[in-house]
């Protein structure tokens, strides 16, 4: 009889014991999914029964499971590349540009209510935006004025994006594909651009040294003897090292008679 009693004590002390333990495990659930840890750089979005309770965070947050819904948002910068465009510009030039946006979320609540995919939402209107901007304007702005192209770009998408708690930061067209026969026809134009260039320097040049051999003729017409210095000076700068030619200047006054009396000879 003293044994019996034993053994019905034990099995309900081993089965006590079993109960405790699923408690305990159940506790813990329960326990796991009502504390989240929440990094700095996200938040939590609750839903209480569907309705928003506002977001949570950073830091341990408390939730009541089977009641809340707990959706992270991510706080940091995200870099959206945005796909290859097909664009007419203003002229009727077929080109292909892509860009990058840099855009974070302000507004948890808001990026979670207002859009259902804000990530998605923003890089289909980016694309738009892309498409409309550079098909208004010429080839020639897109190429020499990319950082204006690049603000208004930046500001149409910050101000579409602001009811749904993001913040566009930049924005920036990253390459500009053209046709070959476009690249063939502004390669030409730089070409004749260079030559004109050249041609107009060449012009002013010229000008300059006529302007300047004029005044050295009437400087010459005052003092005749800069000419003969003239001369002894051309004479120093053909006369090289190597030279093997020897000049030997004879001044003019010296031979004027000889030149004078064989005029006269030809004369009588």
């Amino acid at each position: 009889m003293m044994i019996r009693t034993i053994d019905f004590d034990l099995g309900s002390l081993i089965s006590g014991l079993g109960t405790a333990v699923v408690v305990f495990f159940f506790l813990m659930i329960v326990l796991s999914m009502a504390v989240r840890v929440v990094p700095e750089y996200r938040r939590l979005v609750l839903f209480r029964l569907g309705r928003l309770v506002g977001s949570r965070g950073p830091g341990i947050v408390f939730i009541m499971p089977f009641i809340d819904r707990a959706v992270t948002v991510d706080l940091r910068i995200l870099t959206l590349d945005v796909p290859v465009q097909e664009v007419i510009t203003k002229d009727n030039v077929a080109i292909k540009v892509n860009a990058v946006v840099y855009f974070r979320v302000l507004d948890p609540a808001k990026s979670v209510v207002e859009v259902e995919n804000y990530i998605v939402a923003t890089s289909q209107l980016a694309q738009t935006t892309l498409r409309s901007v550079v098909g208004s304007v010429e080839l020639d702005e897109v190429l020499s004025s990319r950082e204006k192209i690049n603000q208004e770009l930046q500001k149409i998408i910050d101000e579409r994006t602001d009811p749904w708690g993001i913040k566009v930061s930049a924005v920036e067209v990253k390459e500009l594909e053209l046709p070959e026969g476009m690249k063939r026809a502004m390669a030409r134009q730089a070409e004749a651009e260079r030559e004109r260039r050249a041609k107009i320097i060449a012009a002013e040049g010229e000008l300059q040294a006529a302007a300047k051999l004029s005044e050295a003729a009437r400087q010459m017409e005052v003092s005749p003897v800069t000419l003969q210095l003239r001369y002894l000076q051309t004479i120093r700068e053909i006369s090289g090292e190597r030279n093997t030619t020897t000049f030997f200047p004879i001044p003019v006054d010296l031979i004027q008679p000889f030149i004078d009396k064989l005029t006269l000879k030809k004369e009588g």
